[in-house]
């Protein structure tokens, strides 16, 4: 049986006191559970202060986001080898908000840039797929889903995929109180395996964690972290509350 694998995701609403309290707050609550594997990611600013309060827990450091250059001239971006120098683990990429946000509309062939040079180096990503509103209204999240995990994970092998955790977020779902229901997510998990066991093998699709993201909560986090294909999930508003974020994780 696979460990169950939470990521909190802060985005961009804390100060650098804000982030290393609640990552301080964490690391006790959290002291006596080590059943579950847990990342927890900041913004860039606030790595390090963060990393500092990590250290000597179980909890690991991920980031949001990265840029797929070795070096350059890419004023602002964090390549792969700065998250790793600052002791990052994991990496979002992907994210819902980053592909469809206008002034960022990420492409597949972009984030499939950024895996690779994740991997390249060791980060271990966490590849976020999901629909909009009216791609599932039209019956199309399947297809959706698969087109994303079919040209963001291009020219990937079954070793390097060991490297990746998936996470399923409904667009429809980020932020807005809105949740997938248990049999909705499982629907999708359960394609997304298949699909990991057509691309590569048996081995691949049963090991490869699939996270659920989408409004967790801990009042739905049991029966939606029950389901056999959801392996964790990731979680965004709910990680910025230590009672909220640790709620969660006991529920898993």
């Amino acid at each position: 049986m696979r460990k169950t694998f939470i990521a909190g995701n802060w985005k961009m609403n804390l100060t650098q006191s804000g982030a290393t309290e609640l990552a301080a707050g964490l690391v006790a609550k959290l002291a006596d559970n080590t059943t579950v594997e847990v990342a927890i990611c900041p913004s860039f600013g606030f790595l390090s202060g963060v990393a500092e309060q990590l250290a000597s827990s179980h909890i690991s450091l991920g980031a949001q986001n990265l840029y797929p250059a070795e070096c350059g001239a890419y004023t602002g971006e964090l390549n792969a080898e700065m998250l790793l120098d600052l002791g990052c683990e994991y990496v979002i990429l992907g994210h819902s908000e980053r592909r469809h946000l206008p002034e960022l509309d990420e492409s597949n062939e972009f984030i499939n840039l950024k895996i690779k040079s994740a991997i390249a180096t060791g980060l271990k990503p966490i590849l976020c797929v999901g629909e909009l509103l009216e791609e599932r209204e039209a019956g199309r999240t399947t297809t959706v889903v698969e087109q994303q995990l079919t040209n963001s994970l291009a020219d990937i092998t079954a070793e390097q995929i060991e490297l990746i955790t998936i996470a399923y977020e409904p667009v429809w779902a980020i932020g807005t109180g809105k949740v997938a229901t248990p049999e909705q997510a499982e629907e999708v998990h359960g394609s997304i395996r298949a699909w990991l066991r057509d691309r590569f093998n048996d081995l691949v699709a049963d090991t490869t964690r699939i996270q659920y993201g989408g409004s967790v909560k801990p009042e739905n986090a049991r029966e939606l972290l029950g389901q056999p294909n959801i392996d964790g999930a990731l979680v965004g508003g709910a990680a910025l509350s230590t009672d909220s974020f640790a709620g969660i994780i006991e529920n898993a």
